[in-house]
């Protein structure tokens, strides 16, 4: 099995009840730790031991071949990290064996951009896969044989998961020497931008980006995903018309799926990097037709925080 079709059968449905204390944390207001899927039998059986991150083994020891009649999820051990919350992204990798034979039948995200991170919500399977589990957390999962619309056979499956990550809320690069001309920007105690526009900025003819914080994480490259937390105001007014931290949630987005400007402030960047973005209207909303957007005249400023990156697979040449 290849590592993509892996990487997918992580999000396949999953059936069971929810554990109403899935890691004997007693009441907790987190709605993933009700999420979470319940423990059983098959799951119980199993021995499944290490830490996130170490390696699995090639083949489970099976005590008997197992025919699991629905999903099943144990811990198998708990991380000190940050626990996931509703909303959250993180990065996660997966092993796969056959539920009959114990061998290993695939595996990703042990890798570096194997996996793309994922959003974690209670109304979705990775919430009752993960649940409110801590970053370092390994789990182990049983899945029922199953089969899809088109017909698709899958057999039944153990996968060992690990929490490996979350990315950072808020840039963390080393302070830049500010640009003069430029918007000023004050930070609050969560990273939280201010942005000031000087009386008489001149608008740039192409978007102007000052680099507030040079982070030291990967090159952002062109058609890369990446995670997010950014604010945008108006250059004639300084008035506030999108903002991820107003949501408390990071944003993700291909450098492709957004407009000419703030694409410039993306490619090329390093991860943990915090820029500036003055955008002329030519370069944001006053492309491609859209002269009914609320924003089509006019001149943009974005402060962005890159905090992380997903870089796709390359198609292999034929």
């Amino acid at each position: 099995m290849s590592t993509a079709a892996i990487a997918a059968l992580a999000l396949a449905g999953c059936s069971g009840e929810a554990d109403s204390d899935p890691d004997g944390e007693g009441t907790n207001d987190n709605p993933l730790c009700a999420a979470a899927g319940a423990s059983g039998s098959d799951v119980e059986s199993l021995d499944v031991s290490g830490e996130a991150g170490d390696d699995v083994p090639e083949s489970l020891d099976l005590a008997e071949p197992l025919d699991p009649a629905d999903f099943e999820r144990a811990v198998v051990t708990e991380g000190e990290g940050t626990q996931l919350a509703e909303g959250d992204f993180f990065s996660y990798a997966i092993t796969a064996y056959d539920a009959e034979t114990g061998e290993q039948v695939g595996q990703a995200g042990y890798e570096d951009g194997e996996v793309q991170p994922q959003q974690i919500s209670a109304s979705t399977v990775l919430g009752q896969v993960f649940g409110c589990a801590t970053v370092g957390t390994r789990i182990v999962t049983v899945y029922p044989a199953s089969t899809d619309e088109s017909g698709q056979e899958t057999s039944a499956q153990v996968q060992v998961v690990d929490v490996l990550s979350t990315p950072e809320k808020a840039a963390w690069g080393e302070d830049q020497e500010p640009v003069d001309g430029m918007p000023a920007v004050t930070l609050a105690d969560d990273g939280e931008p201010s942005i000031e526009i000087p009386d008489g900025m001149e608008i740039p003819e192409t978007t102007q980006v000052e680099t507030m914080k040079l982070g030291d994480g990967a090159e952002v490259l062109d058609g890369d995903s990446v995670y997010v937390q950014y604010k945008g105001v108006k250059a004639s007014d300084g008035e506030e018309f999108d903002s991820s931290w107003s949501r408390d949630a990071l944003s993700t987005f291909p450098t492709t799926g957004v407009v000419e400007g703030f694409q410039k402030a993306l490619v090329g960047q390093t991860v943990g990097s915090q820029v500036v973005a003055v955008i002329p209207k030519e370069e944001g909303y006053h492309q491609d037709g859209g002269e009914d957007h609320e924003l089509y005249d006019e001149d943009l400023v974005f402060v962005v925080d890159i905090v992380d990156v997903f870089h796709p697979a390359t198609p292999a040449a034929e």
